[in-house]
């Protein structure tokens, strides 16, 4: 049985030759996966398209990764305390490396804290980031360390000299929001050269915009989260995505497991612990995905109960799924709950 999702606000799609195919490409980026499907204009070439696609992966990775030593993230983070580093490409408005900077920072403020871009010490401490991986947790003296160099209120923007400064030791991590904003940029980029009709998707991140040839949307179902052993796996939802990105942050996709804990990789900064409670996994959607992202990632922080009730005071369309017994019960927000068609 499915449930389907349609966004309230739907922009007329451009029409496509009702003998258009469907094409696809894809490839690796970002330690995940990426693909997209897209109904080609005669003019264009695939070869060029999947180019120019690889043009806004290098630029998210160049600017943003820091699992590259030569990204412009990484040279802050290793920058020296007191320093001025001057940030990639100066435009109005802000693109890129200061555009997701904002986002982050933005998600924070309105989370208390429950989202964090200058957590990169405990993500690496507890070895989900560049360092090594964990097989058991690391000791409370480290972890003091570890958060004592975080802290997004530390962040200072020169906007006029387009530099951030490094207070010491602050360390950035956008692995919660650059694949989100990947996606936008690689939808953003399709759209621009005449590609109406597509649907973009980076490690279970996804943005669409169009119809394909037979008068339909970007039909996508929903992650869960895996069902218990000898359970079924309930109900499946559809969205449409028409001008619409989907996000989701479950506890399930990355973890360690020692003397009978599991250790999930979503840390929550305040604690600087990974997260323990019951809720299994968050999926957003909004306009972009870059803000789907971040979001995702700060409720799953905050878990069912304040992660909705920030959810309802934000007006997000954010469908929470918790561990309940041997299933799972599910809750969303009055915003998912008008698309439930």
């Amino acid at each position: 049985m499915n449930r389907v999702f349609i966004p309230l606000s739907l922009s007329q799609p451009d029409p496509v030759p009702a003998d258009a195919p469907t094409e696809s490409l894809g490839g690796q980026t970002m330690g995940t996966s990426w693909s997209v499907k897209l109904i080609r204009p005669p003019h264009l070439a695939l070869e060029t398209i999947r180019d120019g696609i690889q043009q806004q992966l290098d630029l998210v990775i160049g600017q943003m990764s820091t699992w590259s030593a030569s990204s412009d993230l990484s040279r802050y983070n290793q920058s020296e305390a007191g320093s001025w580093q001057a940030l990639p490409v100066p435009s109005v408005p802000p693109v890129h490396f200061l555009r997701v900077l904002d986002c982050a920072l933005d998600v924070a403020e309105r989370s208390g804290g429950a989202y964090d871009p200058s957590i990169g010490p405990l993500v690496n401490l507890w070895g989900f980031g560049p360092d090594p991986a964990r097989s058991e947790a690391p000791d409370a003296a480290a972890l003091a360390q570890a958060q004592a160099r975080c802290g997004w209120q530390r962040v200072r923007i020169d906007r006029a000299r387009n530099a951030l400064l490094q207070p010491g030791g602050l360390y950035l991590d956008f692995s919660s929001i650059a694949k989100g904003y990947a996606v936008d940029l690689v939808a953003e980029y399709l759209r621009g050269i005449g590609v109406s009709s597509h649907l973009v998707e980076i490690g279970g991140e996804l943005r669409g915009h169009g119809v394909k040839a037979d008068g339909q949307p970007w039909w996508v179902g929903l992650e869960q989260p895996p069902a218990p052993t000898g359970s079924e796996s309930g109900m499946q939802s559809v969205v449409a995505l028409h001008d619409l990105a989907l996000a989701t942050s479950g506890d399930y996709r990355r973890y360690f497991e020692h003397a009978g804990t599991r250790y999930s990789h979503t840390i929550d900064p305040r604690t600087a612990q990974p997260i323990a409670h019951a809720l299994a996994s968050v999926t957003v959607l909004h306009a972009d995905c870059m803000t789907a992202d971040a979001w995702a990632t700060a409720l799953m922080v905050l878990g069912d109960e304040d992660g909705l009730a920030l959810a309802l005071e934000v007006g997000l369309a954010a469908l929470f799924v918790r561990r309940d017994g041997a299933g799972f019960r599910e809750s969303m927000t009055p915003a998912m709950q008008a698309m439930l068609s």
